[in-house]
């Protein structure tokens, strides 16, 4: 009974860790929307978005001590916990990274942009899906699926190359864009973070199954 009791709590924290990163999503297209859009609103809505992802981050957190202290887990069960408390640790971050987003979406303002933003919502596309993929491969044990979902960081690294190379471009034939320039390569940078967190949790759902821990990129 005692055996049943905790496979269902930690079904339960499984379900509240996909629900934080479903928000985490959100927040991150949610960013990068308002950038595209130069929607103002929508950048400072961000903020509070991030409140709910901070409150659950807690609220997961405080269940996984609970277990700890009461079940104490051993083996895999312990090791699920720990990951558990890994992966809110990272999402919270990558929560974080859109709060920045928007922040320079709100510097920005009104300003014309000094290039279309195509690579921009294309890395946050990535590292939405990133997301998503990892805590899949989280749910249901997948060591092919999470070492699949890291490969994908390097596609993300690609592209913000290509915006780092795009916008010193831009820069050195007109200086007056220095200062946004570096804001948008900061916001690549911020989504590159992201991609990276998710690779940390890639990381973790193996080391959860197997034992192991190894930097996999």
């Amino acid at each position: 009974m005692a055996r049943e009791r905790f496979s269902q709590q930690v079904m339960d924290v499984k379900h509240k860790v996909v629900k934080m990163g479903a928000l985490v999503e959100d927040i991150i297209e949610l960013s990068v929307t308002a950038l595209r859009n130069q929607d103002l609103e929508a950048a400072k809505k961000v903020y509070a978005d991030d409140d709910k992802i901070d409150e659950l981050e807690l609220e997961i957190e405080m269940e996984c001590m609970r277990m700890l202290a009461l079940q104490q887990p051993l083996a895999k069960d312990l090791r699920t916990v720990a990951t558990a408390l890994k992966i809110i640790t990272d999402l919270e971050r990558m929560g974080d990274h859109a709060v920045n987003i928007a922040k320079i979406t709100l510097e920005i303002g009104k300003e014309p942009l000094i290039k279309p933003l195509i690579d921009i919502p294309k890395m946050a596309q990535i590292a939405q899906n990133m997301v998503k993929l990892s805590l899949d491969a989280f749910v249901r044990e997948d060591i092919e699926l999470a070492e699949k979902v890291a490969i994908m960081d390097e596609e993300v690294d690609d592209i913000y190359l290509t915006i780092l190379e795009d916008i010193i471009e831009v820069i050195s034939n007109n200086k007056e864009t220095t200062r946004q320039g570096t804001k948008l390569l900061f916001i690549g940078r911020f989504l590159e973070r992201i991609a990276d967190h998710t690779t940390n949790i890639c990381e973790r759902v193996i080391f959860m199954v197997t034992g192991e821990l190894k930097e996999i990129n």
